[in-house]
């Protein structure tokens, strides 16, 4: 893996990001697992493997998923459920007949993004929630559900609350105890604003010099709208460790390929949720596949591989197929998310890997 070792060195040398983790497994083993540059560029600190990055965006996939798939093994939800018959208040609103499935697959209609965090820093936290849901209610969709994909924040907004009503708890707390805890991942969390506890005694990579806040984010949520919801959201929100992101992959990697495994995740289940369920966009539910011919997995990934990117430099990508899992942690958008050099080192990156003997 001496290419990707170089690949990888070069990168931080030319500024594609500060700082890196990248761990790689085939069949079941890593065969690669190295950091590279820095952690924070000022006061300097360096990157180590158990760094904690902001993984943004790979919140959808590895804990509003997870925690939907775990509803479903246990019954209290279906997939081809409806937002009318599952959270009564959409009941009243044109959005009822939005499945779960759509919600997923990015296929519900819904706006990609709205700026919630600018009405919810106006009241005071404990209210923020509530706030966000007559947010979502009124929410108008773009076009009719099923018929176009976008990415939608928005969509995972919801699900976060489809979780707390089915689960009767609140979405953190489900991840935690239903995934996570069962996994023994104690390097895979929420943040919550007003609790420091868990922010002061783990390192972390740094993200933006946020201009809204004034400050460089350090074990603080980058994206805005989670930031305002007070750090836990089912868009983005979540921490974590290389280390521990592999454990989560190989361990449904090893269900979907029907080997040995905890036994947590139902096989069937996985499999629906590796698939695509619609014929618009690359989605499959909570994942991505693989969109041709500029795919950042590269060129050498097969058809059956499920990933996702985050923006503050993150992404996993999984080849079903061939066994291979690649985790790629960045802190990219330090100290500035005008940074997006990454977009054309990440296939390059999956090719190089995919080269190595």
């Amino acid at each position: 893996m001496k290419a990707v070792h170089d690949l990888m060195a070069q990168a931080v040398h030319e500024g594609v990001f500060p700082g890196s983790v990248l761990l790689v497994a085939k069949k079941g083993q890593i065969v690669f697992f190295e950091a590279f540059g820095h952690a924070r560029l000022r006061p300097e600190r360096a990157m180590t493997k158990d760094t904690v990055f902001d993984l943004a965006s790979l919140t959808k996939p590895l804990a509003a998923t997870l925690a939907l798939m775990i509803l479903v093994q246990e019954g209290r939800l279906r997939l081809d459920q409806t937002l009318g018959g599952t959270v009564p208040e959409f009941l009243a609103t044109p959005r009822r007949g939005i499945t779960i499935s759509q919600l997923l697959s990015h296929t519900s209609g819904l706006p990609d993004y709205r700026p919630y965090y600018e009405t919810l820093t106006k009241v005071p936290l404990p209210e923020r929630e509530q706030e966000l849901q007559s947010l979502l209610l009124g929410e108008e969709s773009i076009c009719e559900p099923g018929k176009a994909c976008l990415y939608s924040d928005i969509g995972f907004m919801i699900l976060k609350w489809v979780v707390e009503v089915a689960a009767g708890k609140p979405f953190d707390r489900f991840v935690e105890e239903s995934v996570y805890g069962p996994l023994k991942l104690k390097d895979l969390f929420f943040i919550l604003l007003d609790d420091h506890s868990r922010r002061d005694d783990r390192p972390y990579a740094a993200t933006e010099d946020c201009p809204w806040r004034g400050r460089v984010l350090e074990g603080e949520v980058h994206d805005e709208n989670a930031h305002g919801l007070g750090g836990v959201a089912g868009h983005a929100g979540l921490f974590g460790t290389a280390q521990d992101v592999s454990i989560l992959l190989l361990e449904l990697l090893k269900t979907y390929l029907g080997e040995p495994s905890t036994g947590l995740f139902h096989p069937d289940v996985v499999r629906t949720i590796f698939q695509r369920h619609s014929d618009v966009g690359s989605y499959a539910l909570g994942f991505d596949t693989p969109s041709r011919p500029t795919s950042s997995s590269g060129r050498y990934f097969s058809d059956q591989s499920v990933g996702h990117l985050g923006f503050t430099g993150t992404s996993f990508w999984m080849d079903l197929e061939k066994a291979v899992v690649v985790i790629l942690l960045t802190n990219r958008i330090h100290p500035t998310r005008k940074n997006e050099r990454i977009a054309e080192f990440r296939p390059l990156l999956h090719d190089a890997v995919m080269n190595a003997p």
